[in-house]
């Protein structure tokens, strides 16, 4: 089996790991159960560019005994867990390709490699598959089923490549299901990512000066959890609504100057490039520390900072000083990478159980739809939604209410109002 991971002797420690997680997972566990007596996924080909986490490594494991050929390699050259990689090569036969650390020429190869094998169904973690299939493989594109993305970034990508009618295959916006974004980006980002920054650097959150730049939310999160520690936290926003939102939840909103001016800790969760740039970095506090939650390493202009600084050393793992002219001291996390899975191990499994479920539905679905799928960018159909939220609260021991005969009936009618 070809494959690409960086020491096969830390498979044993991966797969105890992804056993671990997979206790914390009894959604995509329900689902397994059912993919592996059925196998509904037999014929399917996946091909995945996800972060290469425990989590993920139940979701690959999951399609697997749906019957499914499975190759999976990294969505972003930090994320990777390299004994979780090394595990499903030895343990669960995947082939797989990612080493955390990797170069950006090691990273496409990867790309390509998982590309070579002419999956049917590709799973996008910030759309580099269908992108690089776009660019570069135009042909294989117009022979790939549909494909899943699971990331803000990336829907925003192929929503862009939809509008302007260049996307060449249907694709799920599975960031998009209910029980994806408001649990896995708001619960998730906001519990990883201050793991991230704090396994990073130490610091004590509370009474510290701590400014969240979008409020979507992944943004949400961050604030909130942010809060929860004692930090005095402000929100930076464009969008009027969002920002109005978070001045009525209790929080300060501000512009970016003045946030860089005050501010001791900025974390980035926008999905934008050059959030914070030039005239922010002259602006900062001695001390001052950057973290970015977003998917691409784009949002801190790391280029103008390097440029700006007249040296640089690593004081702390994935903590590196910058050196101001004035004398200043400027901190940047995990090379502005996702801070949450760059220093940390990424959202918990009990959240990513609800996101890696609506992932494996998807693909069965598609098997059976997509002859009937235009190219563009589809929501999780809400029946699966649904039947996933049923499933964890199910696992949690929790039973609600169902609406009665007559329930449903008003709420159906024009006649039975007052």
């Amino acid at each position: 089996m070809d494959h690409d991971v960086k020491d096969m002797g830390l498979a044993d420690e991966g797969r105890l790991r992804i056993e671990w997680a997979e206790r914390d997972m009894p959604v995509l566990r329900k689902i397994r159960e059912r993919f592996d007596r059925d196998k509904p996924l037999a014929g399917v080909k996946t091909g995945s560019c996800l972060h290469v986490t425990t989590e993920t490594a139940n979701l690959m494991i999951t399609l697997k005994a749906g019957g499914a050929e499975v190759i999976l390699c990294a969505s972003n050259p930090l994320s990777t867990q390299d004994d979780v990689a090394a595990a499903l090569v030895k343990h669960y036969e995947i082939p797989v390709f990612a080493i955390k650390g990797e170069d950006n020429e090691s990273y496409y190869s990867h790309i390509n490699a998982v590309l070579d094998a002419a999956p049917d169904v590709t799973m996008d973690d910030g759309a580099d598959l269908i992108s690089t299939l776009h660019s570069e493989r135009e042909e294989q594109a117009k022979k790939v089923w549909a494909g899943a993305e699971e990331t803000t970034t990336g829907v925003i990508r192929l929503e862009a490549m939809a509008e302007a009618g260049v996307l060449l295959f249907p694709v799920i916006a599975v960031n998009n299901a209910m029980t994806k974004h408001l649990f896995d980006n708001r619960f998730g980002t906001g519990q990883s990512t201050l793991d991230g920054i704090l396994r990073a650097t130490n610091v004590l959150l509370a009474g510290r000066k701590v400014s969240v730049f979008g409020y979507g939310m992944c943004g949400r999160g961050v604030a909130s959890r942010a809060r929860g520690m004692g930090a005095l936290v402000n929100v930076v926003e464009t969008d009027p609504l969002r920002a109005l939102e978070a001045v009525m939840e209790g929080f300060s909103v501000s512009g970016t100057m003045q946030a860089a001016q005050t501010s001791d800790l900025f974390i980035t969760v926008t999905g934008d490039i050059h959030v914070l740039r030039r005239e922010h970095f002259e602006a900062m506090k001695d001390g001052a520390i950057l973290a970015n939650s977003g998917h691409f390493n784009v949002e801190i202009d790391i280029p103008v900072l390097q440029e700006m600084a007249t040296g640089s050393r690593r004081v702390r793992e994935n903590v590196e000083e910058f050196l101001m002219p004035d004398g200043r001291k400027i901190y940047l996390l995990a090379e502005g990478r996702l801070v949450n899975l760059a220093a940390a191990e990424g959202h918990p499994a009990s959240v990513m159980d609800m996101s890696f479920a609506n992932q494996a539905l998807v693909v069965e679905y598609v098997k059976e739809a997509h002859s009937n799928l235009e190219n563009c960018v589809y929501d999780v159909p809400e029946s699966l939604d649904r039947e996933i939220a049923r499933l964890k609260l199910q696992s949690m021991g929790i039973e609600i209410d169902a609406l009665t005969a007559e329930q449903q009936e008003y709420l159906c009618s024009w006649e039975m109002g007052t």
